[in-house]
């Protein structure tokens, strides 16, 4: 499928794209460079993903927010 860029460079998903990934409205995605092509993956929260595993005495404020940053701090580790 071919999707043009706005004034601004963003990029519109298709409605059954996102349907077919489960994406929904405020949803967020990975986007990962692949050769000369960008590779755009949901983002599944971790605290979706981990419900009920551990136990622990604290969880962080925003666990979806500390677990994009060490998402962030791997993909730097691997990609330098």
């Amino acid at each position: 499928m071919i999707v043009k860029l706005d004034e601004k460079g963003g990029l519109v998903i298709p409605e059954e794209m996102r349907e077919k990934v489960g994406l929904k409205k405020g949803g967020q995605v990975i986007l990962e460079v692949d050769g000369e092509g960008i590779i755009i993956m949901p983002y599944k929260p971790v605290s979706e993903k981990l419900y009920g595993a551990f136990k622990v005495e604290r969880w962080p404020e925003d666990l979806d927010e500390y677990s994009s940053e060490v998402l962030e701090d791997w993909w730097k580790v691997r990609h330098t």
